[in-house]
């Protein structure tokens, strides 16, 4: 009887992840409303597994259920949006820092190992992305995880986490970013590995910083629209 389950599940997470990556790619575009038809039709999905997955995505914050207005892809105001990015300025500015003085050597390696998988990926792309899968392939959640402050990992890593990596992956697309934010990524974990807590908390801020303002930049241009 267990094995059904099993197989179930496994279709359950797949669903889940594609749904995921369509909607932090912009396939699934915040605000775009979607059906349980269409989708099934569009990703090569069954009803149940989709289910269970539109609950799971509606509970990270991803989707929302209106009255009388079905099932949306979330989306924010370009001030939320901005005033999300100010609060992981600080976050992950205290998370890097306390990374710096918790991570273990070897998890300070593996993160730098990560990074080279980073920077194929992006030569890949041709330098026209920098996708970051959810977890440990996430420099950002390696980040949050390492710093070993268990209240703020679960801050960084809530609601917020799924929210923003809608976001950093249209930044990502921009010209030249790719590139520059993986140096701005190695430079935070160099200063970690010399267990500079304030120098890494500059660092980060100042990414996050400038993403913002880059954000802000194209906005105003009407390259892009949120």
């Amino acid at each position: 009887m267990s094995q059904p389950v099993v197989q179930s599940q496994t279709r359950a997470d797949e669903a889940f992840d594609c749904l995921q990556t369509a909607i932090v790619k912009g396939d699934l575009a915040p605000g775009e409303k979607i059906g349980e038809v269409e989708l099934c039709s569009r990703f090569n999905l069954t009803r149940g597994p989709l289910r269970e997955a539109l609950g799971r995505l509606e509970s990270r914050g991803l989707l929302v259920r209106r009255p009388h207005a079905g099932v949306k892809v979330v989306s924010v105001s370009t001030e939320e949006l901005m005033e999300l990015y100010r609060i992981r300025e600080v976050m992950e500015g205290l998370a890097a820092r306390q990374a710096a003085e918790r991570m273990t050597d070897e998890e300070i390696a593996d993160l730098q190992a990560t990074l080279d998988t980073h920077e194929q990926m992006i030569e890949e792309a041709r330098g026209e992305a920098y996708y970051q899968a959810e977890g440990d392939y996430d420099f950002h959640h390696r980040i949050a995880t390492g710093c070993r402050n268990t209240k703020l990992a679960q801050m960084l890593l809530g609601d917020l986490y799924y929210m923003v990596r809608m976001y950093r992956y249209r930044l990502s697309t921009a010209t030249g970013r790719p590139h520059r934010a993986l140096g701005e990524h190695r430079r935070i974990v160099e200063a970690i590995a010399q267990r500079d807590g304030e120098l890494a908390e500059f660092l980060m801020k100042r990414h996050i910083n400038a993403a913002r303002q880059n954000f802000e930049k194209r906005i105003q241009e009407g390259v892009l629209t949120i």
